[in-house]
Formats: C-alpha cells, sequence, structure tokens
C-alpha cells in the first residue's frame, strides 16, 4: 500500500521558516517525481515545488522560487520543503503528492498519490 505523511506545518510569522517533511511507503523511492501542492480556502490547487527523484531535477513555481527548497532524502524514503521568509500569501493546506512514472510531470491532476496534508499559517 502507497502511503505519504507529511508533517511539519505549524503557525509562523511573516519572515519565519518551516521544514515539511513527507514520509514515504509502499513504493521505491526513486525515478519518480514527487511534489508539493498547496491549496488556500476559496482558491485552485497551486503546484509548489516538483523534484524528479532519479534525475534531482527541480520545478518552483513563481511564487515560492528563491524562498523554498525541495529536497530528498533516499535513505530515509522522505521528501523535504524547507520554507523560508514565509509570507501570509502562502498559507494553505500543503500536500505531498507522487507520481511514479517519473515523466517529469508539473500537473497535479496526473499525480498518482497524495497525502493527508499539513496546514502552514502564516500571520503578517
Amino acid at each position: 500500500e502507497v502511503r505519504l505523511v507529511e508533517s511539519g506545518g505549524g503557525s509562523v510569522q511573516a519572515g519565519g521558516s518551516l521544514r515539511l517533511s513527507c514520509l514515504v511507503s509502499g513504493f521505491t523511492f526513486r525515478d519518480s517525481d514527487m511534489g508539493w501542492f498547496r491549496q488556500a480556502p476559496g482558491k485552485g490547487r497551486e503546484g509548489v515545488a516538483v523534484i524528479n527523484t532519479g534525475t534531482g531535477t527541480t520545478y518552483y513555481g513563481d511564487s515560492v522560487k528563491g524562498r523554498f527548497t525541495i529536497s530528498q532524502d533516499n535513505a530515509k524514503n522522505t521528501l523535504y520543503l524547507q520554507m523560508d521568509s514565509l509570507k501570509p500569501e502562502d498559507s494553505a493546506m500543503y500536500y505531498c503528492a507522487a507520481e511514479l512514472s517519473g515523466g517529469w510531470v508539473l500537473d497535479p491532476d496526473e499525480y498518482d498519490y497524495w497525502g493527508q496534508g499539513t496546514q502552514v499559517t502564516v500571520s503578517p
């Protein structure tokens, strides 16, 4: 059974940092696309960052470039999202997702598995 379990969300003041983790089980944590997506109330789902666990290629949404860093630890089967210089507009539910073909997929609708989400709230 494939499982993705996020952790690390919370409340922080603007300018602060958080690190999200996504523990993956049930499939080999390589040669897949792993992504972080977020959704705020009343808004659509937004791609935050994606990494191909085989090549290390990364993608970042324009709104987070230079502030967020996606990374992986193959030994721990864990995906991370380091979030620095947080802004109130970063407040959202953050989801970890996996796309197992590893074909460099950025469309969240193409992702196969999703975690339950972790809430991030940034106050002014």
